[in-house]
């Protein structure tokens, strides 16, 4: 393609200019805005290699466990004490990459809030990762104590039923530790999206909002929860900006995901890499603890080995679970186009979320290849277009 993004996508228009053009200018912040981004995450990766490696090769993990374990023969307690100090000491040395993060926001109008404001939450998102982390923790140390050859059957099972809870929670506890959930007072557009719901099948418990703009300018929407506790979520950034046509066709988006069963089947994906990766962490650590003089497979200073070792098949699995999940979005984007039967809503509320939350239009390939979850805006309103046309999509059917 020729030319700027911008530009590009304002052709793209059907011969309607209420389709909401990309804003230039904010396409320029979002190129500009996704470099800091990605120079960011680099830097966080180096800086948490580098910390799990200081912890291992300066002998302060071998140090710290042996000390620690003078102060408690109780297990648990030791492993507690242990990934307390050791997250910590991550969250310390991350600190000034956390505040650039929020400086980016705020320098790109992302962000409206103060620093104390933001502090708070950075506090409690760290005490919330510390609880669930050491439940994760403490876990996995009793298995590899008590089932040290299969303990990775066992970890990888837990790791599902784990993840199912906190996903039928996550509206219920997670979610009101950062954000005030209201019922939507729209009586209309409530009503729209119960029906659309209940016509792809899917019973939710409401229609609710977040007080998104207390803290951001950016907007979003969620099908939240599972089984007893899913509902309709909406931000109230998403309702200041979008029509109910728009919002009807970001949701139909969510529902596709429940009418294509992409929970389970990104189960049956997700499993085999799953449990993929902790059968690698469990030859790795075997082989590394021995290298290494630990103790036992147990040996809480052994943490920093069972840390690279998870991490790294993550790292390394990341670009094939995002290929995957792009292509599961592209079909739930095919769903909304054919079930709303609405192109012209559905560009016009892409182009509205690239501008409001500054998402690049046209990102490097390999940016998209390695980080990307969903299709680029750019490629989601082509296939808009295309769908205005009543022109083939070119998606792979889900049925």
């Amino acid at each position: 393609m020729g030319g700027s993004p911008a530009r590009e996508i304002q052709e793209m228009a059907v011969g309607n200019d209420s389709l909401s053009s990309i804003d230039p200018e904010r396409q320029k912040q979002a190129v500009a805005y996704a470099r800091a981004q990605y120079l960011l995450l680099a830097a966080n990766l180096m800086v948490l290699t580098a910390y799990v490696l200081a912890w291992l090769l300066t002998g302060l993990s071998r140090n710290l466990g042996a000390a620690l374990a003078t102060l408690t023969p109780f297990r648990p307690v030791l492993v507690a004490l242990y990934l307390t100090l050791f997250a910590l000491g991550y969250a310390v040395i991350t600190f000034p990459l956390d505040f650039l993060a929020h400086r980016l926001s705020w320098r790109y109008d992302l962000s409206v809030q103060t620093f104390w404001a933001w502090l708070a939450d950075l506090g409690k998102a760290g005490l919330l990762n510390l609880i669930l982390g050491l439940v994760v923790g403490e876990v996995f140390y009793a298995l590899l104590a008590m089932a040290p050859t299969t303990w990775w059957l066992w970890a990888g099972a837990f790791l599902f039923l784990f993840i199912a809870v906190l996903a039928n929670l996550y509206p219920l506890v997670i979610v009101p530790i950062f954000f005030k959930m209201t019922p939507v007072a729209d009586a209309g557009l409530v009503e729209r999206l119960t029906r659309m719901a209940q016509q792809a099948g899917t019973q939710v418990r409401g229609v609710f909002t977040l007080d998104f703009s207390r803290k951001t300018t950016a907007a979003n929407a969620a099908l939240m929860g599972w089984g007893n506790t899913r509902r309709i979520v909406l931000s109230d950034t998403l309702l200041a900006h979008d029509t109910q046509d728009e919002v009807e066709v970001i949701l139909a988006h969510e529902l596709a995901h429940h009418v294509h069963g992409d929970i389970w089947k990104s189960m049956l994906v997700s499993g085999p890499l799953l449990w993929g990766g902790l059968w690698v962490a469990a030859r790795f650590l075997a082989w590394a603890v021995a290298r290494w003089d630990f103790s036992d497979l147990d040996d809480i200073a052994a943490f920093p080995l069972l840390a690279m070792s998870l991490g790294g098949f993550a790292l390394v699995t990341m670009p094939l679970a995002n290929a995957y999940s792009r292509w599961r979005e592209k079909l739930a984007d095919e769903y909304a186009l054919r079930i709303t039967g609405n192109p012209v809503a559905f560009l016009s509320g892409m182009a509205k979320l690239a501008n409001q939350n500054l998402a690049q239009v046209e990102p490097p390939r390999w940016a998209v290849w390695l980080l990307y979850t969903h299709p680029p805006i750019g490629e989601r309103l082509r296939m808009g277009e295309r769908c205005s046309k009543n022109e083939t999509t070119a998606v792979i059917p889900f049925y």
